[in-house]
């Protein structure tokens, strides 16, 4: 769906996450946020009546559920299915974008866990609860892949891990090299752990 075919609300989370992805939360203002999504300042508060807080716990949901539906889309476009083309591809939206546009975007899931773990609770748990969305996403696929379901989880757990390291790595070296190198050294690992026919 074009930003334009959002209703005021839908744009205003949409943006929010496009702006806490570049500048992090401290730095993404309301008025800022209004702006950005074309929407009238005074709807803020009829849309977000808990205020900043409100708006960027669901900016982070937003970002957890894209990232999670996301994976279903990267394995529907490999031809051969696999725990290493579905991480390649998971780098690859990352690759294309840095080489693309540069290196100002980050995860809007990471940048408001670090901007707000320990000040805001609800915004934590809304971002341990996108992480789990989208890892649960990754080892469902994983599963798909013929992983057993002991591993699949753990395996999850360290794709989004390394690829969000390396998200940050090549952010701070303008370099896509940290990416390319975790997608090229974890391949084989994960595709070690598909039981074949299983």
């Amino acid at each position: 769906m074009a930003v334009s075919e959002r209703g005021p609300r839908e744009r205003m989370v949409f943006s929010a996450a496009q702006l806490i992805r570049r500048d992090g939360v401290a730095s993404t203002g309301m008025r800022e946020v209004a702006e950005h999504a074309g929407a009238p300042r005074g709807s803020l508060q009829h849309y977000f009546p808990g205020g900043k807080e409100q708006l960027v716990n669901e900016a982070v949901s937003w970002a957890g559920r894209y990232a999670g539906n996301r994976v279903a889309r990267f394995v529907a476009a490999l031809p051969e299915p696999t725990p290493s083309g579905l991480f390649a591809a998971m780098v690859r939206q990352w690759t294309d974008e840095y080489e693309s546009a540069g290196f100002a975007g980050g995860c809007p899931v990471a940048a408001a866990t670090v901007d707000r773990a320990e000040s805001a609770a609800s915004t934590r748990e809304a971002a341990a609860s996108a992480f789990a969305g989208w890892s649960g996403a990754v080892a469902e696929a994983l599963e798909d892949m013929g992983v057993p379901v002991d591993r699949s989880g753990a395996l999850a757990t360290l794709m989004i891990s390394a690829l969000e390291g390396a998200i940050l790595m090549s952010r701070a070296e303008r370099d896509i090299s940290p990416l390319t190198t975790v997608a090229r050294e974890l391949g084989p690992l994960l595709d070690g752990a598909a039981v074949r026919g299983g």
